[in-house]
Order: C-alpha cells, then sequence, then structure tokens
C-alpha cells in the first residue's frame, strides 16, 4: 500500500511539474498574438490567408493548446492581404519581427514559418528574404496550406474562370485578382519577368529564383488535390487548382535537389469549422505531425 502511495504522489508530481514547464505567456497586440512557453522549444509562425486575421486562424486552426503542450511557442499574425511583398514591405516585416523577438524576449533558435492560402506564399518568400539578407531570425523550416505560389497560373485561371461563367462569386473573385494583377504587376504578356520576381514558382518557366535560399531548410507543402469536388462546385480541371500548382512546384524543387522539401497530400480532410467540405482549408495539416515536424530537427 505504501509503494502505491509513492508511486502515486510521483505521478501527480510529474504531472505538476510538466503543466508548470508548459504554461505559456500570452501576449496581445494589434499587430499579432504571441502564445510563449516558459521552456521553449521551437516557435511557430503562422499567418492567416488574404482576408483573414489572428481570430479566423484560431477557429480554423486550433493548435495553439497542443503546440504549447508540447514546448512550442506560437506566434500569430494579422498581416494579411498579400499575394507578394515588395522590397519595401520585406524590410518592414523583418524589422516588426525583429522588434517582437527582442522585445517579448523570445528565442530566436528553431523557427518555423508558415501559413494558409496566400499566408503561404509570405511564407515562402518572406523565409527566402531572411535567409538571403542574413538576417538573425533564421528559419529551420517553412511550410505552406494550399498556397497559389503561381502568380502567373492564377492569372490565367482566374481568365479562365471569368469566361466559363459558373458562379457569381468566383467571376467576382476572379475579375478582383486580374484588376489587382494587372494593376500591380501589369499584363504577362508584356511582363512576365515581373510575376516571376514576385511569385514563389513561376511554372511556365519552371522558375524558383524565389525559394533558392530555402534549400537548406526544411520545407512542406499540404495540399488535398480533391478534383472531383472541384469540378463539381466550380467546374474547375486538375491544372487549375492550387494542389497542381504546388505539386508542380515540389517536381522542380527536387529536380534542383532540395532534399529537405516534403509534399503531403490529403484526402477527404477539407473541413472548415462549420462544417462545410472544402478542400482548401486548414483542417488538412495534422496537428499532431506537423509539430512532430517542427521538433525533428
Amino acid at each position: 500500500m505504501k509503494k502505491k502511495i509513492i508511486i502515486l504522489v510521483l505521478c501527480l508530481l510529474q504531472i505538476s511539474c510538466k503543466a508548470k514547464s508548459n504554461t505559456y505567456e500570452h501576449i496581445i497586440e494589434p499587430e499579432y498574438e504571441l502564445f510563449k512557453v516558459n521552456q521553449q522549444k521551437a516557435i511557430l509562425v503562422l499567418f492567416p490567408c488574404f482576408p483573414c486575421d489572428i481570430e479566423d486562424t484560431k477557429s480554423e486552426f486550433p493548435i495553439i493548446d497542443y503546440a504549447t503542450s508540447q514546448g512550442v511557442s506560437v506566434l500569430l499574425m494579422n498581416y494579411n492581404q498579400k499575394l507578394y511583398l515588395n522590397e519595401s514591405e520585406f524590410v518592414a516585416l523583418s524589422d516588426l519581427f525583429n522588434s517582437i523577438f527582442e522585445t517579448q524576449n523570445v528565442k530566436t533558435e528553431n523557427v518555423h514559418i508558415g501559413g494558409f492560402s496566400s499566408g503561404g506564399n509570405v511564407s515562402l518568400l518572406w523565409s527566402n528574404y531572411l535567409l538571403k539578407t542574413h538576417n538573425k531570425i533564421v528559419p529551420k523550416g517553412v511550410f505552406i496550406v494550399d498556397s497559389p505560389v503561381d502568380i502567373l497560373g492564377l492569372y490565367y485561371v482566374a481568365k479562365k474562370n471569368i469566361s466559363m461563367n459558373i458562379s457569381s462569386d468566383s467571376v467576382e473573385e476572379s475579375n478582383w485578382i486580374i484588376q489587382k494583377l494587372q494593376s500591380d504587376l501589369g499584363n504577362p504578356n508584356d511582363s512576365i519577368n515581373l510575376y516571376e520576381k514576385k511569385a514563389p514558382f513561376t511554372l511556365e518557366t519552371k522558375n524558383i529564383g524565389n525559394a533558392k535560399y530555402l534549400k537548406n531548410i526544411k520545407i512542406r507543402f499540404y495540399t488535398e488535390p480533391d478534383i472531383d469536388w472541384w469540378k463539381e462546385t466550380k467546374n474547375n480541371e486538375e491544372k487549375d487548382l492550387n494542389s497542381y500548382f504546388i505539386q508542380q512546384f515540389y517536381k522542380e524543387l527536387k529536380q534542383d535537389e532540395f532534399k529537405k522539401v516534403s509534399l503531403v497530400l490529403t484526402k477527404n480532410k477539407g473541413y472548415r469549422k462549420n462544417g462545410d467540405r472544402h478542400p482548401h482549408s486548414w483542417s488538412i495539416v495534422d496537428k499532431d505531425n506537423l509539430i512532430k515536424w517542427i521538433l525533428d530537427n
């Protein structure tokens, strides 16, 4: 009996110590929210989709409790409405992160950056910039979740969606994309090089120049190529999907001997928080596996 009591006490002490070591400080600022663990093993930085914010990320991708329980701090960004970045935006974003890490006394070791949809583009481009400029924040890994990595491809698909006129939502979004890209980058028939300079990847020219500094860090691509769903709901073909361009991007990186790049193709995992089926969702990411990938050095 005495032995059982001692074992029970030891177990309770272990639970108590574990809970204490994995408690976190919650810091809220207009530009970000930081969940900072006491004994940090890594930090996960998350960017939202184009119209989304921190609340969307927390709602659609509830990873904070699990991540912090594993010793991973989480930094959620309100940085949005970006498909690509110009030089001043790269500088401003880097200054912001340097300030966050310094003022909040966050360890800069084992930084992993990722994002959903356009947030994935930001994650790739900015991680590449950090490594290119030898910033004190050095990402060890970057991941994307069904991101439109090929800006030129996005332009052509938008043109196609407008001509098909399947749904008012699709046409409205596609018109916005065309106007945005033409305003910023011009007509690709006249200035394809501007599209190459802004995109993580350009399939038409096999351009991976904006990823070249990522060659020695971990890269992971998440996507759910549910061709039947897209055909039924949007009348899109395989070559119209983010998934298609992501897979081609992966092939180009592998061919260029990026040894730490991985592609995660999921099936029937894409659901929004409200239960709606949608392969373009945060839910295609397995949280346990993502944290394991982050902590696997």
